[in-house]
């Protein structure tokens, strides 16, 4: 298995970086598009694994979001995909964690459904803005997530005593959370000193760099620890629905890590946020 995952994680990185730093905004298009097409297919798939229709519903949501961001010329202001976004975590998701979700054959399960693909459309929106700062604008905040989860990973080993959400993702912990969250306060510290002003301020263009020169040292790790709160709402959020679903994993797309929205269901409530922060600075 981890022979597997090292293999797919190796394939991801040979594609997807020559895509960012190829200036070639028609590659980036389609691989974002082809992405965003398959994690709508594993949502639908999720709220409703008894239907065949996931297929066709992707279909069209993924051609919808094609057109609106790549083609028209003339679609919403990412902005309001941004804010509804993060609304929706805020006022829907966030708390289903504690009051559950819905019966699969129901219509609220249904409008739900709905509001989750209007919130991956926001994290993909998210995507094209910050693409358009730049690619390492674009990974660094991605960066964060990942940090806060490998981190976690290994503080919750090492020190996880209290469950965080036991009936939902029963591995995780709150010194794991916690953990994270202090090493990826360490690490944009690190970044901030060290790579932003170094001779040609090699990290001048990433996000913690960006938000601490435009609103200090105290509102940084206030943002910073809040994407860490919405990676984690993020990452429990899937696994709710997975285990509602009955299943391991939202597919078998990615050999050794599952499916698309497996490996980003961390990034849907965080994207959206920092794209709208990176609006105001």
């Amino acid at each position: 298995m981890l022979k597997t995952r090292i293999l797919t994680a190796l394939v991801l990185l040979a594609v997807l970086l020559p895509v960012l730093y190829s200036n070639n905004f028609t590659a980036f298009a389609v691989v974002a598009t082809a992405f965003f097409g398959a994690a709508i297919w594993e949502t639908f798939r999720l709220f409703n694994p008894k239907s065949g229709k996931a297929v066709v519903v992707a279909v069209f949501w993924t051609a919808a979001f094609a057109w609106t961001f790549f083609f028209s010329g003339n679609g919403a202001s990412p902005t309001f995909w941004f804010a509804i976004s993060i609304l929706l975590w805020a006022l829907r998701f966030a708390p289903s964690l504690k009051v559950g979700l819905p019966a699969l054959d129901s219509t609220a399960n249904t409008l739900l459904s709905l509001t989750y693909a209007v919130a991956l459309v926001g994290c993909f929106a998210a995507i094209v803005t910050l693409f358009s700062y730049s690619p390492l604008y674009l990974l660094s905040v991605m960066a964060i997530v990942w940090a806060a989860d490998i981190f976690a990973y290994f503080s919750g080993k090492a020190f996880g005593k209290r469950k965080l959400a036991p009936s939902i993702s029963p591995g995780k912990s709150w010194e794991g959370a916690i953990g994270g969250g202090i090493a990826v306060l360490a690490i944009a510290t690190g970044v901030i000193v060290f790579g932003g002003n170094t001779a040609g301020g090699a990290l001048s263009n990433t996000f913690p760099v960006r938000v601490q020169a435009s609103l200090g040292w105290a509102a940084t790790y206030a943002i910073l620890i809040l994407i860490v709160a919405a990676s984690i709402v993020g990452d429990l959020f899937e696994s709710q629905l997975k285990r509602r679903a009955g299943m391991k994993d939202s597919s078998n797309l990615l050999p050794g890590h599952g499916g698309v929205l497996d490996r980003i269901d961390a990034l849907v409530p965080v994207l959206p946020l920092a794209a709208l922060i990176g609006a105001w600075l």
